[in-house]
């Protein structure tokens, strides 16, 4: 089966450093905190969080995802990780693949890019609503995040 790839994109009223600084560089320890129903704790089990890192993110209910930071570029504000291992690949992909892009908008937040890319393994049946699922919930803890953001204005600055 071939790669499955989607393409989403977004705006927040945030300017793009700072949500890119909360949700890539500060999510290990603001993630767990604003969804604290959803992630028990986000650590880093190899490296120094440059690429080849390795994060684990266990979730509440006891499992966990691995991945693996490909990519960060501060100053471009892109971001890109690989799920390697662990719940979220559904016993259906080999891994999935993320980059993300925050830019400035004139207006003074920002807009971004993310683009998914799904790596089935051999032979799985993929259900639309599975990767709709998944992707809800991306977007649930953005919007948290975005939040509290938001309502924290001296936060990242």
């Amino acid at each position: 089966m071939e790669v499955l790839t989607f393409t989403e994109e977004f705006s927040s009223p945030v300017v793009a450093k700072r949500l890119f600084t909360a949700m890539v560089l500060e999510a290990d320890t603001l993630i767990p905190k604003l969804a604290p129903q959803a992630v028990k704790s986000i650590e880093t089990i190899e490296g120094n969080g440059g690429p080849g890192t390795i994060k684990k993110l266990t979730f509440v209910e006891g499992k966990y995802a691995k991945h693996r930071i490909d990519a960060v570029d501060k100053d471009k504000l892109t971001h890109s990780y690989t799920t390697i291992e662990g719940v979220t690949l559904l016993d259906k992909f080999e891994s999935i693949a993320y980059d993300i892009k925050f830019e400035a908008t004139p207006e003074g937040g920002c807009k971004g890019t993310l683009v998914s890319r799904y790596f089935p393994k051999p032979g799985a049946e993929i259900k639309e609503e599975e990767i709709k699922e998944d992707k809800e919930k991306a977007a649930a803890v953005f919007k948290a995040v975005e939040a509290y953001v938001v309502a924290n204005p001296q936060a990242y600055a």
